[in-house]
């Protein structure tokens, strides 16, 4: 009688480490299928490299703290976003209040000119202009920002978006337009100055 108790006791133990690893494997391939979204999510908040990494790296420590709910989740990638966007959001807030100026900039324009095959001067304007939308974007108020990166930028349908930021697809579709509407306006204004 105790060694069948053992054995039922045995293949509980080896079940549940069973269910352990094939949980690990579902969160690595989770992992691996959905860092790309994370990351552009990220990057499209913070604009640098080191920054959204560290977001994307925060927020699958969050996804695996969670990751019993998981099964539960309707949509694991809009669920996946909207953390990434909360984590992205939380991090540019703190870092605009302790902002480090870097010594030396990874993203600078010289350093692209040096390895470019195109001509520096059409390399410049593309940077400049490039600086320009995303000062733009950066200058939009919060609530039509960020269904703009959600939408444009990391390509996510108004459904989606809408589920993210927790308003209806009528308003994610109007707040877009909305932003669209005043980046045009400021962009024909910016290049009516020169």
């Amino acid at each position: 009688m105790i060694e069948g108790r053992r054995v039922v006791a045995g293949d509980a133990i080896l079940s549940g480490l069973a269910a352990e690893s094939s949980q690990d494997e579902l969160l690595e391939a989770f992992v691996r299928e959905h860092s790309r979204l994370v990351y552009r999510i990220a990057y499209g908040v913070l604009r640098r490299h080191q920054d959204a990494e560290d977001a994307t790296q925060e927020t699958f420590m969050r996804v695996l703290r969670y990751s019993p709910k998981l099964g539960k989740v309707e949509n694991p990638k809009t669920w996946l976003a909207r953390i990434a966007w909360r984590v992205a959001v939380d991090r540019s807030r703190h870092l605009g209040k302790h902002r480090e100026i870097p010594l030396e900039d990874p993203e600078n324009p010289v350093a692209e000119i040096a390895s470019s095959d195109i001509p520096a001067d059409q390399v410049l304007q593309g940077t400049e202009l490039s600086d320009t939308v995303e000062n733009l974007i950066a200058a939009l108020p919060e609530k039509l920002r960020a269904p703009l990166i959600l939408s444009t930028l990391q390509e996510m349908s108004p459904r989606e978006v809408a589920a993210i930021l927790k308003v209806n697809e009528a308003a994610v579709r109007s707040r877009v337009f909305r932003a669209r509407a005043i980046l045009r306006e400021k962009l024909a204004q910016q290049f009516a100055r020169k």
